[in-house]
């Protein structure tokens, strides 16, 4: 005898495979909404709040790290005769670089991009390069930067500067004691040793320092490095290209007024 009941159970079944598909298309059309009025992801950060410090051996931005957003404040010194800076005092862009002379990714910008940057922009008067102190890895980064300046007051800071970023390991940090200084100071052709010893000790040259670093944080940068050029920020030792599009960029619109 043929069961009649096999023709309901099969439309039973159909039933609740439409009703399974009708859901999951909901779903999916919900998932796919969702997706497209997300905002796009972040491309870009300005430098870290201020509050948030980068404790010593942390890693500091890198090349993969988000680049550029927004303006912030422009701290240029434009100061003529400045030691601390490269390029001409009216150049059209002024790039602002918050750096740290423990920080390997400071050295790796300063012997692989800043060249770049000079030949390009700085011997073509458009570009104005101005070192920042912003100390992150404690006393020893302090007492360096009180050497640089100390060499600035020779008129060699920038030769101590590559002296120093030379000398430096590609990870960790280096070991800056006095007398390790005190040989880049002879590398960078200081003449007078015991007034560079003298001024890398004074009361005033440690409260410079110490004011350029208080002025990064408050601008919220507590790694490095951070640049500003023409107040947009870059934060980590980008790529050539990222700093080369942000100064074009920064170029156009001074010449536009």
């Amino acid at each position: 005898m043929t069961s009649q009941s096999s023709p309901p159970r099969r439309s039973a079944t159909r039933s609740r495979e439409v009703v399974v598909l009708s859901v999951l298309l909901v779903v999916a059309v919900v998932i796919i909404g969702m997706l497209l009025l997300r905002p796009p992801a972040q491309q870009a950060a300005a430098p870290a709040q201020p509050g948030a410090t980068q404790q010593a051996g942390s890693r500091p931005a890198t090349p993969s790290s988000p680049t550029t957003q927004g303006k912030v404040t422009d701290t240029a010194r434009r100061i003529p005769g400045d030691p601390l800076a490269l390029g001409k005092v009216d150049a059209p862009v002024v790039m602002i670089e918050y750096a740290d002379y423990a920080c390997p990714f400071c050295a790796k910008f300063a012997l692989e991009t800043q060249p770049e940057l000079v030949k390009k922009y700085v011997d073509a008067s458009v570009l104005r390069i101005e070192w920042h102190d912003l100390v992150i890895f404690g006393d020893k980064s302090q007492r360096a930067a009180q050497a640089a300046r100390a060499a600035g007051a020779q008129g060699r800071f920038w030769q101590f500067h590559h002296a120093l970023f030379a000398a430096s390991p590609t990870s960790g940090h280096p070991d800056l004691t006095d007398d390790r200084l005190l040989g880049f100071a002879r590398t960078a052709g200081v003449r007078d040793l015991a007034a560079f010893q003298k001024a890398m000790t004074s009361s005033a040259v440690e409260e410079a320092v110490g004011r350029e670093t208080q002025v990064a944080r408050q601008l919220g940068a507590t790694s490095t490095p951070v640049f500003v050029i023409n107040g947009t920020p870059v934060v980590g030792a980008q790529p050539a290209e990222v700093f080369t599009q942000v100064i074009d960029q920064a170029a156009a619109a001074a010449q536009q007024g």
